[in-house]
This record gives structure tokens, sequence and C-alpha cells, in this order.
């Protein structure tokens, strides 16, 4: 029986401290301001081709000098999953989610598709995060190449 009680209240440790670092490191990204909620699709599906919501990660997205930098929400690693480049980046069109994708995003989410060094991509964003990045990326320094549809 105390074998079980210490197994148990290890357990329970382990997922309260699990929890407290995904809420620390979470509050660590946040620190420098300029972040933003971000779902993510890496190599989207091509227009036209039928969104079946699967591919779409969950996460946080935070603006550091010309690049985004984007944080898995479920993950530990201290370090950003997927940076792009503001010079690289291609805005192709916007949507709302459609189907089954309207259950993997959050509710208030529109779809940016984009094309980022050849690889298509969308993010998805509230309203005010899709303003202020597209204003992000048409305050590219003179001499910038940006790509807005």
């Amino acid at each position: 029986m105390a074998l079980a009680l210490t197994v148990c209240g290890i357990v329970v440790a382990v997922v309260v401290i699990g929890l407290f670092v995904f809420g620390l490191r979470r509050r660590l990204i946040q620190r420098s301001g300029g972040t933003f909620d971000c779902s993510l699709r890496w190599d989207a599906p091509k227009e036209g081709d039928t969104t079946d919501g699967k591919g779409w990660a969950y996460g946080v997205a935070r603006y550091n000098g010309d690049r985004v930098e984007w944080y898995r929400v479920f993950s530990y690693s201290p370090r950003p999953r997927r940076v792009l480049e503001r010079s690289a980046i291609e805005v192709a069109g916007r949507r709302v989610p459609d189907g089954e994708e309207e259950l993997a995003l959050l509710s208030d989410a529109v779809v940016l598709a984009c094309l980022h060094r050849g690889t298509r991509l969308e993010l998805a964003m509230s309203e005010d995060a899709l303003t202020g990045f597209l204003a992000w990326l048409e305050a590219a320094p003179p001499g910038q190449r940006v790509n807005v549809a």
C-alpha cells in the first residue's frame, strides 16, 4: 500500500512539474513581447485540394527583427520550431477555415496561405494578429522585396 501511494505521489508530482514547465516556457517566450497565437501547417496542400484539417500545429509566434519565430505550444524545446524571414515570405491569399479545419483551429482564426523559400505553408491567427502580421510584412526596410497579395 505504501509503495502504491509513493508511486501515485511521484506520478502526480511529475505531471505538476511538467505543466509548470510548459507554463514557464510560454512565459519566457512571451516575455520579450511581440507574440501572438498562431497555428501553422507546413507543406500545406495546394489551392483547390481538399482541406481535411490535418497537419495543423498550435503554437505561439514571436516577432524578432526581420524574422518571425514560431514555437510549438506543446513542446519543451527553448528554440523555435520554424523561423520565417520577412524577405522570404510571399502571401498567396487568405481564407476562413472550412470543414474539419474549424475544429482544428481557434474559433476566430483566419488562414493565411504563404510561400517561404518555395515551401507552401499556412498560418492561422486571429483577425487582429493578421492585421499586425501584414503590417509587419509591409514595413520592410527600403529596398527589400515584399510580396503581399
